[in-house]
Parts: structure tokens; C-alpha cells; sequence
């Protein structure tokens, strides 16, 4: 595996273990629909939670949330549509981000950013 997946790979396991200590159900991860995926989706107190997590070695050309553009924001509001759809969910939803900066091998810092971002 390349080692940019690897880190990637292990963002997410950080951010999945962050998730569930912090309360929230994981419910699916690296869930896909057509060429959409969303890395994380959970549940926190009955609102369906849409997680992208962007994992970075270094912020010398800026903080891993900055790489969260509008193409990738639209890919999850489709992927999150088809989801709601198949699970029939009624109640909230929300769009987060969790940005994982590693400063040394065994040492990170996390973002997470609730609401994010809002479908157009």
C-alpha cells in the first residue's frame, strides 16, 4: 500500500476510536455509493452524522480541512442522499470534519469540525 493510503488508513482509525470515545455509534465506514465514498458515518444521539477525514503529515500548504473542497463536499452530499434514502432516516443530519495533523510518528493533533459544511 502506498504510503499516503497507510497514513490515510490510520487517520481514519484515529478518527473512528475519537468518534466512539467521545459517544457518538459508528454505523459505517468507507461507505460508498457509485464513485462517492464517506469515510466515517455515525450516530450521535439520533443524528446522522456524515464524517470526511483528511489526514496530513504537515500544515506547510495548509491545515488538512483546507483540502475539503467543493467537489469533494458535493460527492458526499450525494453519497449521504443515497444513504438517508436506503435507511429511510427522518430525523437530523450533519456534515463534519475531522483533520488529523501528525507532528511526530506517534503524536497528532485533531480538528473536528462540526457542521462543517451545509448541502447547496
Amino acid at each position: 500500500m502506498a504510503q499516503h493510503n497507510e497514513l490515510g488508513k490510520r487517520g481514519e482509525e484515529i478518527a473512528r476510536a475519537y468518534l466512539e470515545n467521545a459517544g457518538y455509534r459508528i454505523l459505517n465506514v468507507n461507505w460508498r455509493y457509485a464513485r462517492a465514498e464517506v469515510d466515517v458515518i455515525a450516530d450521535q444521539g439520533g443524528t446522522l452524522v456524515f464524517v470526511e477525514v483528511k489526514t496530513r503529515t504537515t500544515t506547510d500548504y495548509g491545515e488538512p480541512e483546507d483540502f475539503v473542497d467543493r467537489k469533494k463536499e458535493k460527492q458526499l452530499e450525494f453519497a449521504s442522499s443515497a444513504y438517508i434514502e436506503w435507511k429511510q432516516h427522518q430525523g437530523e443530519i450533519r456534515f463534519d470534519i475531522i483533520a488529523i495533523t501528525f507532528e511526530q510518528i506517534n503524536s497528532y493533533k485533531i480538528n473536528h469540525i462540526e457542521d462543517a459544511f451545509w448541502p447547496s
